[in-house]
Parts: structure tokens; sequence; C-alpha cells
């Protein structure tokens, strides 16, 4: 019973939070869709969307559009479920562990419902075909599902990529290179007339909170699954905490000594590579 509730519990704890998690944001969609229409108004778009929409028509040329183009199909419905599959695979290898695959696919769900609620609830119009790139979209403008499901996407996997490297570089270079692709994801929607400027940055935070989410809910799994064996949950100053005991309690360490090291067997992975920190 004891080697049975080291399972199920952490994994229902994960399962149980992000559950919870995936409703409160699928309800702030609903919220800020309510929210937007109380607030947003004729005003609303004079101050904020409509000179941001000029401002982009101003910077346009031929060539620039179509490089535009071709990058805001990366976080559309086939480049991004590409995109996803290829950096979800690599985090597996890298990790050792499916969980990669678990918090992607289940926040990846998520984001997609708020996306399609918040569409159906707001039903708000994109900015004119005279003001915006072909090709045209013509599907309910808010939130920006281009913006909302990237910042998951790539929020998660920056934070699980950030687990198997320990230079501190190589964490920074990986965020910095997170935010400018979210970033620019969310304006290149703005620069060709496809979305309101109110969409891209209800889409980033929306996003944003739902990553949060997911952290906590992957940070708590781990404080259930290793609390007794293997030491605290991954943090970027301790990624590899499953490496050799590291970072483990006095009791588990010796208990791998004892036996031989075969208890961190599955921390390290079937081959022996790098520790399933994610």
């Amino acid at each position: 019973m004891r080697r049975w509730g080291k399972w199920v519990v952490p994994y229902a704890a994960l399962w149980i939070t992000m559950l919870v998690g995936g409703v409160l944001v699928v309800l702030l969609a609903v919220l800020s869709a309510e929210v937007y229409d109380n607030v947003v108004d004729d005003a609303g778009l004079a101050n904020l969307d409509k000179p941001t929409l000029a401002l982009m028509e101003q910077l346009r040329s031929p060539g620039l559009d179509s490089f535009v183009t071709g990058f805001t199909n990366i976080g559309g419905g086939v480049g991004m479920p590409i995109l996803a599959s290829i950096l979800t695979a690599w985090l597996i290898w890298a990790s050792r562990t499916w969980r990669p695959l678990i918090l992607i696919g289940a926040a990846a769900a998520v984001s997609t419902t708020a996306t399609t609620m918040g569409k159906k609830l707001i039903g708000r119009n994109r900015p004119d075909h005279a003001d915006a790139v072909p090709p045209y979209e013509d599907s309910p403008s808010f939130p920006s599902g281009h913006t909302l499901n990237t910042t998951v996407v790539i929020g998660l996997v920056v934070y699980l990529a950030c687990l198997q490297v320990q230079r501190t570089i190589a964490r920074v270079a990986l965020i910095a290179a997170g935010v400018i692709f979210v970033a620019a994801m969310g304006m290149s929607r703005v620069f060709l007339g496809h979305h309101w400027m109110t969409d891209v940055i209800f889409g980033w935070l929306l996003g944003l909170a739902w990553v949060a989410i997911v952290i906590m809910a992957h940070r708590l799994f781990h404080v259930l699954r290793h609390r007794e064996h293997a030491g605290p949950a991954p943090t970027f100053d301790n990624p590899a905490h499953l490496r050799d005991g590291v970072g483990g309690t006095a009791s588990s360490t010796g208990k791998d000594r004892r036996s031989g090291g075969k208890d961190d067997v599955g921390a390290r992975g079937p081959t022996g590579g790098p520790p399933a920190a994610g």
C-alpha cells in the first residue's frame, strides 16, 4: 500500500490541481469576455486598438508582410501542434520521462478550450479586411488563440527545458528566446490586422496565468513523489536533484547506498542518462 501510495497520491495531486486550475482558467476566459464587453467600448478602441493597428499599417511592406505571415502560421492550428510535438519529444528524451507530454498536452487542451469559449461568448469582430493582410480570417477575434496557445506551450517548454540545464547563461538564453517568441507571435497578429491589441493582451495574461498553475501542479507532484527518497521538487537552483541522491534526505541517500544505487535507476532513466527532472 505504501508503494502504491507513492505513485497514486502524487499523480492524483497533479491531475486534481491541473483540473481545478483548468476550470479556473476557462472561467477566467468567460469572465474576461464579460469584463471586456463592459469596459472596452468605442472609446477604448480609439485609445488603444485603433492607434496600434494604424501604427502597424505604416510599418508594412510586401517583403515584411510575407515574412510575418510565415511566422504567424507557426502559432496556428497546424504549425503549433507540429512545433509542440517536436519540442515535447525532445523534452521526453532529455528527461527520460513522459511527464512533459502530460503537462504540455493537458495545458494545450485547456488553452484551446478557453480560446474557443471566449470567442463564442464575446463574438468580437476582427479588424476590417481593408486593414488586414491576406489571407483573411473571419472567426471571432477575442481572445487571440495564436497568442494564448503559444504562451502556454512555449512557456512550459522553457520551464521544463530550464530544469534540464545547469548553466545560468543557457537558462537566460532559453527564457529570453521564449519571451521574444511569445511577444513576437502576439504582435504579429496585430501587425497583420488579424487581431486587436486587446485580444493579444488578454491572450498573454490568460496564458501566463495557466502556465503558473501548471508549474505549481508540477512542483506539487515532485514534492509528494520524492519527499521520502529523492529530495525536494526541482528548481532552477537544483535541477539535477535526482542524480546520485543529491538534494535528498540523509535517510534516502543512505538507502541508495545500501541498495547499491538501485533506487536511483528510475530517476536516472533506463539508460542511465540525464535525471528525470522534468
